[in-house]
């Protein structure tokens, strides 16, 4: 059950250091080496327990989707050393998350179930079960917070507070969409139906690239193809691939990032469980076997394998 918490690298030329709930990224220059640890997070807080290759697993997954999308957006990634990392260009973030929707699920879902009809400025549609599709993809963006929780936010409160302009909205949306068709088809080709995601942007010398990782567990959802029309059919819970199922498990365990709430600790059967589903989605994702790599000191290959790429450049 080896996994890596944390790192705590002293890189040449390093200017900075930010961990974020998932992430430990190193400013160099106009360049960030973003490590992918095995923390995991849900409702903005980072869980006790780490998870064995998850990094790994959400790193390669997300170079395998930026690498497959690059003729359709300019993206940060420069290349990946390590199946940890990731090493791309520092950005200027827009502080919005532009989250696309296919399906009523999760937030939406809860959101719907509560009675309400709006979301994001948009309104949704009466007599709506969960896990149906929308009649189109629906964009539904959240303020990208530098702590605490992300909020929802509409396309007219995001132009009149001056967060992006509408130009840059607009190229943002055009990407979005763009994003999630080639990300819907791919899954499609492997028996997977892109359920929601999330994509984060920002600019470099003027031009908008998109950044961090995406299509991976931790920004998406998936539900298998096979048999989704019976299950809707029949009103059976939809089967997934991504993090929804920790969600649940947390809300099932009085969980919700509330305050006031105690977090609960997962016992190693779900550790193993929730390793099991990512490797499980990195399999089917890129038709790949994962190869795990079971280092005594990960962190050490991990740095060995940085400053190698570094010293490259």
């Amino acid at each position: 059950m080896n996994a890596l918490r944390e790192t705590n690298f002293q890189l040449p030329g390093q200017t900075a250091f930010y961990r974020g709930k998932v992430r430990d990224v190193y400013s160099l220059g106009d360049k960030l080496v973003m490590v992918a640890s095995d923390r995991i997070s849900a409702f903005d807080h980072v869980l006790p327990r780490a998870i064995p290759h998850k990094g790994a697993v959400l790193n390669q997954i997300a170079t395998y989707a930026l690498q497959s999308s690059s003729d359709l957006c300019p993206n940060w990634l420069i290349s990946s050393p390590d199946p940890n990392v990731a090493i791309g260009w520092r950005c200027d973030p827009v502080r919005v998350e532009m989250v696309i929707r296919g399906y009523l699920v999760g937030h939406a879902a809860r959101t719907y179930a509560s009675g309400l009809r709006t979301l994001c400025g948009l309104t949704l549609p009466e007599g709506l079960r969960e896990s149906d599709p929308f009649s189109e993809p629906i964009i539904t963006p959240t303020t990208k917070a530098e702590e605490g929780h992300d909020e929802d936010i509409s396309r007219e409160e995001i132009l009149a507070q001056g967060v992006v302009s509408a130009e840059d909205y607009a190229q943002m949306e055009a990407y979005t969409r763009a994003l999630f068709q080639r990300g819907t088809e791919m899954a499609a080709a492997r028996g997977l139906i892109l359920v929601d995601t999330k994509y984060e942007f920002g600019k470099k010398d003027g031009q908008i690239l998109l950044m961090d990782e995406i299509h991976t567990p931790d920004s998406s959802r998936y539900f298998y193809a096979e048999g989704y029309a019976e299950r809707q059919a029949s009103g059976e819970r939809q089967r997934q691939l991504s993090k929804e199922f920790v969600r649940e498990w947390l809300i099932a365990n009085g969980f919700q990032g509330k305050d006031g709430q105690e977090m609960p600790v997962m016992p190693d059967v779900f550790v193993k469980e929730i390793s099991s589903r990512y490797i499980e989605l990195f399999e089917r994702m890129t038709g790949r076997a994962f190869v795990k790599d079971d280092s005594k000191n990960i962190a050490s290959r991990i740095e060995e394998n940085v400053l190698a790429a570094l010293a490259l450049m």
